[in-house]
C-alpha cells in the first residue's frame, strides 16, 4: 500500500512538473506571437487585450490528435448526419425564414434549400457553435506545432475580426479548431465571405441569422455556384463499367482533385450511352450539362453523378460524405414542396 501511494505521488509530481514546463513554453510562445503581431502592425492595445485571454487548452490538443476513426459508409453516415428530425426542422425553419431566404437566394444566385442545409449541418441551425475561446484555441493549436503555419494564419485573421469590431472578445467563441458561428467559418473564411446583410456595421454570423444566411450564400457564389443546376443525383451503374470512369480518389490538394474531376467529367448524354441510369432505373435527364462520377465508398456503395455545384460544396469541405449529405438534406427540404 505504501509503495502504491509512493508511485501515485511520484506520478502526480511528474505530471505537475510536466504541466509547469508546458505552461512555461506556452507563455514564451505567446510572447513570440505578440512580437509578431506588433511587427505586422496590430495596435498594442488589441495585442495586449487579445493575448491576455490566451490560455493553453489541453482539450484542444486532445481533440486535434484524437479525432474519431470510426469506419463509416454512406449507409451509416447519412442516417446519423441527416436524421428525420433534422429534415423536419430544416423544413420548418425554411418556412419560418422563407421570405428572407428567398430574397438572399435571388440576390446571390444560390438556392435557399442549400443555405438551410449547410446551416443545419454545420451548427444544427445555430444551436451548436462551440464554446472555446477562438484566440485560445488557435494559439494552442499553433503552439502544438503540427500545423503551425495554418493556425497562425487563422490567428492573424482572428485579430482582424476583432480589430474590425464584428464581435467582442468575450463573445468570440467557436469550436476547438477555431470554426465560428452559425456557419462554422474559420477566421480566414469569415474575412473572405462573411456578409453584413442587415447593414448594422457588423458581420455577425454568431447571433444574426440573416447575416449567416447571406454569408453562406456568398461563400457558395464565390466558389462558383450556379443556381440553374442542382448538386447531383444517385445513379445505377451498368454491369462491368470500367472503374477508370470514376473520379479518382486519394487527392492531397484541391487543385489535384479538380484535375481528377476533369478526367471523369462527361455529358449526361455520354453517361446515358455508357449505361448509367437514375437510381430508379429510368433514363438520365436529357439536358446539356456535364457531371463527374463520384464514388464516396467503393464500387458496391452508392454512386453519384455530381454536377458543377458539387465542386462548390467540396470547396467548403473536401469530404464526399459532407458534400453528399448537404445535397441529400437540400433535396429533402425541397421535396415535397414547402
Amino acid at each position: 500500500m505504501i509503495k502504491r501511494a509512493s508511485l501515485l505521488l511520484a506520478s502526480v509530481v511528474l505530471s505537475t512538473a510536466s504541466y509547469a514546463n508546458t505552461q512555461e513554453k506556452f507563455d514564451s510562445y505567446v510572447a513570440q506571437l505578440k512580437q509578431e503581431a506588433q511587427d505586422k502592425g496590430y495596435e498594442q492595445s488589441l495585442i495586449d487585450t487579445a493575448f491576455a485571454t490566451a490560455k493553453f487548452k489541453k482539450k484542444v490538443i486532445k481533440a486535434d490528435k484524437n479525432q474519431p476513426e470510426v469506419v463509416e459508409t454512406l449507409e451509416t453516415y447519412l442516417p446519423k448526419r441527416v436524421p428525420q428530425w433534422k429534415i423536419d426542422r430544416a423544413r420548418k425553419l425554411y418556412k419560418k425564414h422563407q421570405v428572407e431566404l428567398e430574397k438572399i437566394a435571388q440576390e446571390y444566385g444560390v438556392q435557399a434549400r442549400f443555405i438551410v442545409a449547410l446551416w443545419g449541418l454545420e451548427s444544427n441551425f445555430g444551436r451548436i457553435q462551440g464554446g472555446y475561446s477562438v484566440i485560445s484555441a488557435l494559439v494552442t493549436l499553433a503552439f502544438d506545432g503540427r500545423r503551425e503555419a495554418l493556425y497562425k494564419r487563422q490567428l492573424w485573421a482572428a485579430l482582424d475580426i476583432l480589430k474590425s469590431g464584428h464581435i467582442s472578445l468575450d463573445k468570440f467563441k467557436g469550436s476547438w479548431a477555431g470554426a465560428m458561428g452559425q456557419t462554422q467559418f474559420m477566421p480566414t473564411s469569415f474575412n473572405a465571405y462573411a456578409v453584413d446583410y442587415n447593414k448594422d456595421g457588423r458581420k455577425d454570423i454568431w447571433t444574426t441569422e440573416i447575416d449567416a444566411f447571406a454569408s453562406i450564400a456568398n461563400y457558395l457564389k464565390q466558389a462558383g455556384w450556379n443556381d440553374d443546376l442542382t448538386w447531383g443525383r444517385q445513379v445505377k451503374l451498368p454491369q462491368g463499367l470500367d472503374q477508370s470512369y470514376v473520379l479518382k480518389r486519394g487527392t492531397k490538394t484541391r487543385k489535384q482533385w479538380l484535375g481528377y474531376w476533369k478526367d471523369s467529367e462527361r455529358s449526361l448524354a455520354k453517361w446515358q450511352q455508357l449505361g448509367l441510369r437514375k437510381a430508379d432505373g429510368s433514363n438520365l435527364p436529357n439536358v446539356n450539362i456535364t457531371a463527374a462520377l463520384v464514388m464516396p465508398d467503393d464500387i458496391n456503395g452508392r454512386m453519384y453523378l455530381a454536377y458543377d455545384n458539387y465542386k462548390a460544396l467540396m470547396h467548403w469541405n473536401r469530404s464526399y460524405y459532407f458534400a453528399t449529405s448537404v445535397g441529400y438534406l437540400s433535396d429533402r427540404i425541397a421535396y415535397p414542396k414547402i
